[in-house]
C-alpha cells in the first residue's frame, strides 16, 4: 500500500481543520448555506434524502486494517440518524422487501469508494479528524472535479498483469488533488486504470480509461480512452491514443482535461460531461487534444513528465508486504489438503471455486468476501463486520483489504494454505457465500431510500430477488449472470452494463422499473463493453421478480450445453427475452 508522506499526512490534517472551522461559521451564521454547500461538497458531504451522506475516498480501493477499524468506529458511534427522522424514512419504504433502513453501516460503492448515510453535519468535523488520524479523507469525493481514481482490485498480484497500475494511480491522485486548474470542471470526471489484459476495471465506462499495454519494441505505455460514461447518454469511450509512451500520461492526461474544461457546456448540467463533448466534435476533439498535448510538450517543457526517479519513489511503497514469518509446507502437501476439505464439504469446494482467485506468487490467493447476503443491502458492512474484515485482514492478508468494483471485499495476500482457516473464519461472520459472479452477487446503489435523486427504491428489489434466488445449486446451473440494479438514470448502480440491468423510473409519481439485457463492463465474463436494451415499457415493483424468473427460464430453454447467459441472450438475440419479460407482466396482472 502507498505509505503518507509527512507531507501528506500534514495536508490532510490542514484540511480536517479547515473543514472544521467552515462548519463553525456555518453554525454560527457566519457562513451562508449557499457559501457552506460548496465547502461541504468538496469535502464529501452531501444531504441526501433524509440526512448527510459522507463519501470517503478511497485511492483505486485499499484499505489497512488500521483504517477499517476506523470506519468501523465512525459506523458505530456516527451513523445514527435522528429519532423523528428514522421514522419518517421508515414510513416511505413500502412493503416490497423485508429490509429495514439500515445504520451504523457503511456502504463500498461502484467506485471503490465508503459511504455513510446518517452522520449528522453537527459531528462532521469530528468524522474529519478521525479520517485523517489513519490517512483518510473526503476531498474530492464529489463536485466537479477529478474523483477518485479508481483500479483493478487485484493490482499488483494478478497473473494476467502486464504492469503495477498502483504507482501510476498514486501520481495521478497527488496531481489531481486541489489542481487549481480543473477545480471547477463543466461536471464531474471520473479516471479509472488497468494493468491487466482483462479489464476489471470497467475503464471503458469511465470519463478517461486507462489500459497499460506493452509495444512491439516490448516498452511499456497506455491505451487511452476517453469520452465514456452512462446516466442518461451511455457512450463507450473513444480510444485517443493506442499506445502512449507510460512517462508521457500526466502530460496527456493534462491536455484531455485542459481541452474539455475551455470547451465543455456549462450551460446544461445534463450535457456538461465530456462524454457528450466527444460525441459531438469527434475527430475535432481529437486533434485540439493532441495539439494541446504538442503545446506541453514542445513548447511548455513537458513539466509533467513522469521522471524515472518519481515513479521508482512511488513505486517502492508498493512493494509486497513482509509475510509473517513461518515455516510453510510444500505446494504439493497443501493442494492435497485443499483437496481433501473440498471433498469432505461441498461449500468450501464451491468457494474455492467462486471466490479464490490465483496470484503472482504461486504461495498466495486473492479471496473474495462476500457481501451479497439476504437481509442485507449489496455493499453494505455494518460496524461489527468492518472489525471482523480488520481482524480477517490481520490475520490471513498482511494487514491490508481491498474494496471491489462489484462491492465486495478482497484480501490479496492469504497464503494458500491458509485458505480452509480463512473460509471457516469467513463463513462464521456471513462472508464466505460462493456467489461470486453469479445472479445474486448483485450491484445496487442505495436508490430512493437515501438518495434525494433516485426515482425508485433499489434495496427492496435487491432484496426480493436475493430472496428468490438462495439455493446455491441453483444459482449454479443458471451460471455467471451480472445484476445491476440503478434507482434513476444516474446509474450508480451501473444499470447499463449488466447483462441484466434494473432502472428505477418515476411515472406518474409512482415507483417502476425499466429492465434491459445485454450490457457489459468489458470483463473477460462479459466480453467488450456496451450498453443493454430494454425489453419494452417499465414494470411495477411486484413485477420485477416475475421478470427476472422469465428471462431465466427463457435462457434455460433457450442455451446450449455450458453457454453462459450472455453468450445465450447474444446467440438468440433479445426477442424471446423480452416476450418473456413482458408476459410475466400480465401473469402477475391475472394473480391480482
Amino acid at each position: 500500500m502507498y505509505q503518507y508522506t509527512e507531507f501528506d499526512r500534514q495536508f490532510v490534517h490542514l484540511r480536517a481543520a479547515q473543514f472544521r472551522d467552515q462548519l463553525e461559521r456555518w453554525q454560527s451564521g457566519k457562513l451562508a448555506e449557499d457559501e457552506f454547500r460548496p465547502l461541504r461538497l468538496q469535502n464529501g458531504w452531501y444531504v441526501q434524502r433524509y440526512a448527510p451522506m459522507l463519501r470517503v475516498a478511497v485511492p483505486y480501493g485499499e484499505l489497512s486494517s488500521r483504517q477499517i477499524r476506523v470506519l468501523a468506529r465512525i459506523a458505530r458511534e456516527y451513523d445514527e440518524p435522528e429519532a423523528e427522522v428514522y421514522k419518517t424514512a421508515l414510513k416511505t419504504q413500502g412493503k416490497l422487501g423485508t429490509l429495514k433502513l439500515p445504520t451504523h453501516y457503511a456502504h463500498f460503492s461502484t467506485r471503490q469508494n465508503v459511504q455513510y448515510n446518517w452522520i449528522p453535519l453537527a459531528k462532521s468535523a469530528d468524522v474529519m479528524d478521525l479520517l485523517a488520524s489513519v490517512d483518510m479523507h473526503g476531498i474530492q469525493t464529489s463536485g466537479n472535479c477529478i474523483r477518485n481514481i479508481t483500479s483493478d482490485e487485484r493490482a499488483g498480484i494478478a497473473i494476467d498483469e502486464i504492469a503495477d497500475p498502483r504507482p501510476f494511480a498514486e501520481i495521478m491522485r497527488q496531481w489531481s488533488t486541489l489542481h487549481p486548474e480543473f477545480a471547477f470542471l463543466p461536471r464531474k470526471f471520473k479516471i479509472a486504470i488497468t494493468g491487466a489484459t482483462e479489464d476489471r476495471a470497467a475503464t471503458g465506462w469511465h470519463d478517461v480509461g486507462l489500459k497499460l499495454v506493452k509495444n512491439e519494441a516490448d516498452e511499456l505505455g497506455f491505451r487511452v480512452q476517453v469520452g465514456g460514461g452512462m446516466g442518461r447518454t451511455p457512450i463507450i469511450g473513444t480510444v485517443l491514443r493506442e499506445f502512449l509512451p507510460w512517462n508521457q500520461i500526466m502530460n496527456y492526461l493534462e491536455a484531455v482535461v485542459r481541452v474539455y474544461n475551455r470547451y465543455g457546456r456549462r450551460d446544461n448540467i445534463y450535457k456538461a460531461r465530456i462524454k457528450i463533448l466527444v460525441k459531438a466534435e469527434g475527430q475535432r476533439y481529437i486533434d485540439d487534444v493532441e495539439a494541446e498535448y504538442k503545446q506541453i510538450v514542445e513548447h511548455d517543457g513537458a513539466p509533467h513528465t513522469i521522471t524515472q526517479a518519481e515513479y521508482d519513489r512511488v513505486a517502492a511503497t508498493f512493494v509486497p508486504p513482509t509475510l509473517a514469518t513461518r515455516v510453510l509446507q510444500s505446494a504439493e502437501q497443501t493442494a492435497v489438503d485443499l483437496q481433501k476439505h473440498a471433498a469432505d464439504d461441498v461449500q468450501f469446494a464451491r468457494w474455492l471455486a467462486r471466490n479464490v482467485a490465483p496470484h503472482k506468487n504461486p504461495a498466495l490467493r486473492a479471496v473474495t468476501l462476500s457481501f451479497k447476503r439476504l437481509h442485507q443491502a449489496p455493499g453494505d458492512a455494518d460496524a461489527d463486520q468492518l472489525d471482523t474484515i480488520a481482524r480477517l485482514s490481520d490475520r490471513f492478508s498482511a494487514g491490508e483489504a481491498r474494496v471491489t468494483h462489484d462491492q465486495n471485499v478482497v484480501l490479496p495476500w492469504v497464503h494458500a494454505e491458509d485458505l480452509h482457516a480463512l473460509w471457516l473464519n469467513a463463513r462464521e461472520a456471513g462472508f464466505a457465500s460462493a456467489n461470486v459472479h453469479l445472479l445474486t452477487d448483485m450491484i445496487a446503489c442505495p436508490g430512493g431510500d437515501f438518495c434525494a435523486l433516485a426515482n425508485a427504491r433499489s434495496i427492496p428489489i435487491a432484496e426480493a430477488i436475493t430472496e428468490r434466488y438462495q439455493d446455491l445449486d441453483e444459482l449454479d446451473d443458471l451460471g455467471e449472470i451480472d445484476l445491476h440494479i440503478s434507482g434513476c438514470i444516474n446509474s450508480c448502480g451501473h444499470h447499463h452494463s449488466g447483462h441484466i440491468g434494473i432502472l428505477g423510473v418515476d411515472k406518474d409519481g409512482k415507483e417502476w422499473y425499466q429492465v434491459s439485457l445485454g450490457g457489459s463492463d468489458g470483463s473477460a465474463l462479459s466480453g467488450a463493453p456496451q450498453g443493454g436494451k430494454a425489453v419494452g415499457p417499465s414494470f411495477t415493483a411486484a413485477e420485477v421478480p416475475e421478470v427476472i424468473e422469465a428471462v431465466l427460464g427463457t435462457y434455460r430453454d433457450t442455451r446450449n450445453a455450458g453457454e453462459t447467459f450472455i453468450d445465450t441472450l447474444r446467440r438468440v438475440g433479445h426477442d424471446p427475452f423480452k416476450a418473456a419479460a413482458n408476459g410475466a407482466r400480465f401473469k402477475v396482472e391475472a394473480a391480482a
